[in-house]
């Protein structure tokens, strides 16, 4: 990261767990900006950079999944982390939909919050996709890595970092069974025994982006027992 302290911009109400994250986020050597509500968040980003964003689901005003989805209007690459005390599967599906790269439940374990917390910053810091090719064909499909977009059926589209960085390890293991832990490591950096349904929701996003009938994938399928396989021809 050039020897510079990441900048994060903490998008969290609750003030006391505001508090407590920020001083664990600063005790790491991060930088930390802190606003209650999303309309600041969204001046924030639009006059300031920012590495990471942390953002709550339940915020007074524009509520978190909103907030999201007008973050990525203003940067399609800045990495998102949605926090939410609810655990219903749907809101991580909605927040993942949005835009959001990972989801945490609160209350959630510290240690597992910095770890992911780093993972996306190093990941996004470090990595930049190799040069393939500048147009990656399959189906109706063509995407431009290294300029983060997609031209798809449904039009263009505006492609995130983790998203960009999923589809390269795809296309650079075409046709192979490539297992879940062996993904997540690859892409947010996550131990291989991590539980999480991140990827599975990232799957199901790609598949809405990329599949003719996206509940019967013949580009990103399902390997059972294994992980996933991206298959260039239908």
């Amino acid at each position: 990261m050039s020897g510079e302290k990441p900048q994060i911009l903490l998008v969290e109400d609750e003030i006391h767990l505001a508090r407590g994250i920020t001083f664990n986020l600063e005790q790491e050597g991060y930088l930390v900006s802190h606003v209650e509500s999303g309309e600041e968040a969204l001046e924030k980003v639009e006059v300031e950079k920012f590495e990471l964003i942390i953002l709550d689901v339940m915020l007074p005003g524009i509520g978190g999944f909103e907030v999201c989805r007008k973050v990525r209007e203003l940067d399609s690459r800045v990495p998102v982390l949605m926090l939410t005390a609810r655990s219903d599967e749907r809101d991580r599906i909605a927040g993942l939909a949005e835009g959001a790269d990972d989801y945490l439940i609160k209350p959630f374990n510290l240690k597992e919050f910095l770890l992911r917390v780093s993972g996306m910053l190093r990941r996004s810091a470090w990595y930049r996709p190799e040069p393939v090719e500048e147009g990656y064909r399959f189906g109706d499909n063509e995407v431009f890595l290294l300029s983060y977009r997609a031209r798809t059926r449904q039009g263009e589209i505006d492609l995130t970092d983790l998203e960009v960085r999923m589809l390269s390890l795809f296309f650079h293991r075409e046709g192979e069974a490539i297992p879940r832990g062996v993904i997540l490591e690859s892409v947010w950096g996550y131990s291989t025994d991590a539980e999480t349904r991140t990827l599975d929701n990232f799957i199901v996003r790609l598949r809405k982006y990329f599949e003719p009938e996206p509940s019967r994938p013949i580009f990103f399928q399902t390997v059972r027992g294994v992980g996933y396989r991206f298959s260039r021809k239908a």
